[in-house]
């Protein structure tokens, strides 16, 4: 018996994401939450984790490492000054939601999340849709 198309798509295959449609996500398993995020010092002050004014004042590796020891990012890539957020074990995004599958901080989720799928990715305007499983 052939697989449920939920176990079709692979966050890592670009290949086999589905073309985007604005009522995927109301019915999608949040795999794009899965992914690794890279988001800017700029995201971090709208997330309320780091002040403004240490954003501002305080050297941007010294944040970068505050927020590692914190658990809160995995890595800062100072070339290009974005930092990678630290996942569950699950491999989710430590702002989604387990139950609900959504963000719990949506309205300051970083810009990489409020532009995607559009134009960023692994192949944009593309996503690795995965159907909610029918109760």
């Amino acid at each position: 018996m052939a697989k449920p198309s939920i176990y079709l798509v692979d966050v890592d295959r670009p290949d086999t994401w589905t073309k985007y449609r604005k009522d995927m996500c109301d019915r999608c398993m949040a795999s794009c939450c899965t992914m690794p995020l890279e988001i800017k010092l700029s995201d971090l002050v709208r997330m309320e984790l780091v002040d403004p004014f240490e954003a501002e004042h305080e050297d941007i590796k010294q944040i970068a490492k505050r927020l590692t020891k914190a658990g809160v990012v995995d890595r800062f890539n100072n070339k290009y000054g974005l930092f990678t957020m630290a996942r569950r074990a699950s491999g989710d995004c430590n702002y989604l939601d387990a139950k609900t599958r959504r963000c719990t901080i949506y309205d300051k989720r970083p810009q990489t999340c409020r532009n995607h799928p559009q134009t960023v990715g692994g192949r944009p305007g593309y996503c690795a849709f995965r159907a909610k499983e029918s109760a």
